[in-house]
């Protein structure tokens, strides 16, 4: 017998302080195409910073002529670049948008030489963001990476990290912000942190996921056999699904809920032009969206429920952002079972996990016990962690997500106004929950997979007030129809902040002073160390 047997892969051979650049894009096109001359500064700078170090960049391959772009722009195409790249050579990933890291996870897995990922630290394009997702995945699957990222690309701080990688793989970051919890003293939190996760862990809890691995976030697949050590488990459900259900929500309730939101406050930038403007129409089909995740959430015995909407019902139905801040809003339009007997979960938040992170189902189901039991206010959400920069000497987090805050982070349902998505990310439209973040204490924390085990950071920060140019500054630097919060983290710089988290994710939670925030995070800390994940306090924290 003969056997026609593959031709093995030969790839060219590494050459002395010479590097390879690659880039991971988005899947959506219009992203790529509009984020590509931010991505062109960020290589040149990049590279500018090795050629003065007596080093070559080569990039691994061309822009494409169809396209007008050089982004990887899908995990075969990523696959494919890697042929072209030899196994020990030195490889830069440089970022400067939202990119789906499951594009290059299968070369970076495999390649064997040292690994920088470097992103652009901006409003406009976030790079950063992307970076922090691409870092988080690389921390999951346990593969060493050095990270840095810059303003202008010319600090003396960035250079310098350059080089410290050109002669070792590594960049030293500080992380003396960062330390095991404690033994936490006997307490009434640390009391009721450890009953409730005695009673999750008896009773066990179900998070709806429709469709899982959103915009490539590897990172926030958590596997089953990590998950259920927890007490939660996964139901895996279908955005098709909620479409269906949507389909059978009448105009009648989800006109009673608008006209819910209207008398409670809320305003809308309505226009005509639905390609570019918000419609009316768009917003009665976010409210199916609420009323549908309810009813099936109801069908299924749910604790939280995560849509992805980013694949899929992007193409289909407007955003899913106002369902979700008004899910993840105590004061929300009361919906009924399909029979209407029964208002479901009357009085209170229902858990949403935007972009179906499963890191922020675990914050939010526990958020939600641990506040409601102190009799706190639970309302919770996810924000990227977006941008920043200084103010009156102290450096300002921007935070912001695509709409979904829940409305009593902005102070009410008066203080929140729809305005259209941006059309390149949604062409269905859609509103979010725009406004700005009430100042206030807050509790941030994110839950990671690293180590092989779950993990998760737990630190304080205070949301601030700036002044109104300054705001509007901030929101024209990024995404002006988004809700914003300005965070003034406790007891770590931005740079340890950078080096250190684990998600392109923050869970914030807001508490009403300072020492009930406090005595919240404990309480919290001590439920999430009774699950059986490792807790580790970051910054300033008091315990």
């Amino acid at each position: 017998m003969s056997y026609t047997l593959p031709t093995p892969v030969e790839r060219p051979q590494a050459a002395e302080k010479t590097a390879y650049l690659i880039t991971s894009g988005d899947l959506r096109e219009s992203a790529n195409i509009a984020g590509w001359p931010t991505q062109v500064e960020l290589e040149a700078g990049v590279t500018g910073v090795l050629e003065d170090l007596g080093w070559s960049v080569i990039r691994a391959f061309d822009v494409d002529p169809a396209t007008g772009h050089g982004f990887i722009s899908s995990q075969r195409m990523g696959m494919e670049v890697f042929k072209n790249i030899p196994s020990e050579a030195p490889l830069i990933v440089a970022i400067a948008n939202w990119q789906y890291s499951h594009h290059v996870l299968a070369g970076l897995r495999t390649h064997q030489g040292p690994i920088l990922t470097v992103a652009n630290f901006a409003g406009d394009w976030p790079g950063l963001v992307g970076l922090l997702g691409l870092n988080a995945g690389l921390t999951k699957m346990g593969k060493p990476y050095a990270t840095t990222w810059s303003v202008d690309y010319t600090d003396e701080w960035f250079t310098q990290g350059i080089r410290e990688w050109t002669e070792t793989g590594r960049i030293t970051h500080d992380d003396s912000h960062v330390r095991r919890l404690p033994a936490l003293p006997e307490s009434p939190e640390k009391q009721l942190g450890e009953a409730l996760a005695a009673e999750l862990l008896a009773d066990k809890a179900i998070i709806g996921v429709f469709d899982e691995g959103c915009m490539g976030m590897y990172n926030a697949i958590f596997d089953d056999e990590l998950l259920n050590q927890t007490g939660i488990y996964k139901e895996r459900l279908s955005q098709s699904a909620l479409y269906a259900e949507m389909l059978e929500v009448t105009d009648a309730e989800a006109d009673a809920a608008f006209d819910w939101l209207i008398e409670r406050g809320m305003t809308f930038r309505f226009g005509e032009d639905a390609a570019t403007e918000l419609t009316r129409e768009q917003v009665q089909w976010q409210l199916k969206m609420y009323i549908a995740a309810l009813r099936i959430a109801d069908d299924f015995g749910l604790d939280a429920v995560g849509i992805q909407y980013q694949q899929g019902l992007k193409d289909l139905v407007p955003a899913s952002d106002l369902a979700e801040g008004i899910l993840n809003s105590t004061e929300r339009p009361p919906v009924t079972s399909r029979d209407g007997s029964r208002v479901l979960h009357e009085g209170r938040a229902f858990p949403h996990f935007n972009e179906a992170d499963e890191g922020v189902a675990v914050d939010a189901l526990v958020t939600d016990r641990v506040w409601r039991a102190m009799g706190l206010v639970p309302d919770n959400t996810l924000h990227d962690v977006r941008w920043g920069d200084e103010h009156d000497g102290e450096f300002v987090w921007v935070y912001e997500i695509s709409g979904s805050v829940p409305a009593s982070h902005l102070g009410g349902w008066d203080k929140a106004e729809g305005w259209r998505q941006g059309h390149v990310f949604f062409p269905a439209g859609g509103a979010t929950i725009n406004g700005v973040s009430k100042p206030g204490e807050v509790v941030l924390s994110r839950v990671f997979i690293a180590d092989g085990i779950l993990q998760a950071d737990i630190f304080r920060a205070t949301v601030v007030s700036l002044p109104d140019d300054e705001t509007q500054r901030r929101k024209e630097a990024t995404n002006p129809e988004w809700p914003i919060a300005h965070v003034v983290l406790h007891g770590q710089t931005r740079d340890q902040f950078m080096a250190r988290h684990k998600a392109n994710h923050a869970q914030l939670v807001y508490a009403p002073d300072a020492e009930t925030a406090d005595r919240a995070l404990v309480a919290k800390a001590a439920m999430l160390q009774g699950m059986g994940i490792r807790v580790n306090v970051v910054g300033d924290v008091t315990i």
